[in-house]
């Protein structure tokens, strides 16, 4: 029985990429070095597409082959891989990471079930992310919140998450394994603990896990509700140096009527405030954003507020989509949809916005020390996130302090000190 390691096609979030090494593990130890897993996304249309052409792509250039498909595409829309020659197995969300899902002679081609049905989410120990200089860990899956736009929780479940024992647990394996960065990760990551005995919000949990490892030497979080953060966390931000500077807000628009529209938590004021408070403790605080386009009924004066945000809360690093139509969401249903072309087209204005956000904070990072953590090529990331050539040979995954100096394109130039 072969003990290669399968390969992993991953679309999508940080969350896939974490579950990715799950399944490695678990169809590697299951014999399966010969199958190609696709693990896909459904956020949007054009994810499925994409994933689809590569599976069709993959049994021309793989006859052989057992291709496996699984993800949130594959979750709620089983029967499009269904009707593929090319699939060999569909495998659901929650049960791709269960060990007795991988490798069972003569099992259903169909393998999914009720996603709302589960309870629990496994803590799931890895050793590593491949090809990572950091490591993502699952804290939290699921949603109970119904974004009208959204398909995701359909994809995912409802909200669960993982006991604080279980990720220090994992933290520390990762560390012993060599990595210097952290990222915890998870569809709704501010609605953490809420299923738990106790009720342990988001900034406990963290407070805890950086008591239990304090050889960690730098945490950073995946995308943060803006009115959900909790007074811990907080303070974790206020006093916490191993808690990175870089946040990531869950945005999505600017505008208050069309918040309002796709069901979310906050308002325009709400993610104002976020950034005041978090830069009023940390006042050197980098933020990143997901912004939805064109939503339906948007109209020039709403989008200009989105905007006009990016500027209001200097936000650097932004993720921009153009609305994508789910079928079976509310979203889609709302007669004045805006036409492609013009979601297109406030993208690219939204995308050049924070091109010029991301020169002028990379300006304001010149000339100055950082510590680096290492990615592949001599690229690392500072504590801010920002991207950084360096001019030596560097082993990916460490931690190096630099002076930084010019700006190169959408990088700062460096050298060791």
């Amino acid at each position: 029985m072969t003990k290669n390691p399968p390969e992993l096609v991953t679309f999508g979030c940080r969350l896939n990429t974490y579950e990715s090494e799950v399944m490695r593990g678990h169809a590697q130890k299951a014999g399966m070095g010969d199958a190609i897993i696709f693990n896909t996304c459904a956020v949007t249309k054009e994810a499925e597409r994409q994933a689809r052409q590569a599976i069709r792509r993959a049994r021309r250039d793989n006859p052989n082959a057992k291709i496996i498909v699984t993800g949130c595409s594959a979750q709620i829309d089983p029967d499009t891989y269904a009707q593929m020659d090319e699939v060999d197995q569909i495998i659901g969300n929650d049960l791709k990471l269960k060990a007795e899902s991988w490798g069972i002679e003569g099992a259903e081609r169909v393998l999914v079930n009720d996603i709302m049905s589960v309870k629990e989410t496994a803590g799931h120990l890895i050793e590593g992310i491949e090809g990572q200089a950091r490591a993502f860990i699952q804290v939290q899956n699921g949603c109970d919140h119904r974004c009208t736009f959204c398909i995701i929780p359909y994809g995912r479940g409802n909200s669960r998450s993982v006991p604080i024992g279980e990720i220090s647990d994992q933290v520390r394996k990762l560390v012993e394994s060599g990595y210097n960065e952290v990222v915890m990760t998870g569809v709704d990551v501010t609605s953490y603990g809420a299923d738990l005995p106790g009720q342990p919000s988001l900034g406990q949990m963290i407070r805890r896990v950086l008591a239990l490892v304090p050889e960690l030497p730098r945490l950073r979080l995946s995308s943060l509700d803006p009115v959900e953060i909790d007074e811990d966390l907080w303070r974790l931000i206020a006093e916490e140096p191993r808690l990175m500077p870089h946040l990531h807000m869950s945005l999505q628009a600017g505008d208050d009527m069309i918040l309002k529209r796709m069901k979310r938590r906050h308002l325009r004021s709400d993610a104002i405030e976020m950034c005041r408070k978090a830069r009023e403790f940390r006042p050197d605080m980098a933020f990143g954003a997901d912004i939805i386009a064109g939503f339906p009924t948007e109209t020039d004066e709403m989008f200009q507020n989105t905007l006009d945000i990016v500027e209001e809360c200097d936000l650097t690093f932004l993720h921009v989509f153009p609305y994508s139509e789910r079928p079976g969401t509310p979203a889609a249903k709302i007669p004045n949809q805006v036409p492609v072309p013009e979601r297109k087209e406030r993208a690219a204005r939204l995308r050049a916005q924070g091109e010029k956000q991301l020169q002028k904070f990379l300006r304001s990072h010149t000339n100055k020390k950082r510590q680096v953590i290492v990615e592949k090529g001599n690229i690392g990331r500072t504590e801010h996130f920002a991207e950084v050539r360096l001019d030596q040979e560097c082993e990916a995954g460490s931690l190096v302090n630099v002076m930084t100096g010019d700006v190169d394109g959408t990088l700062l130039t460096s050298k060791a000190v």
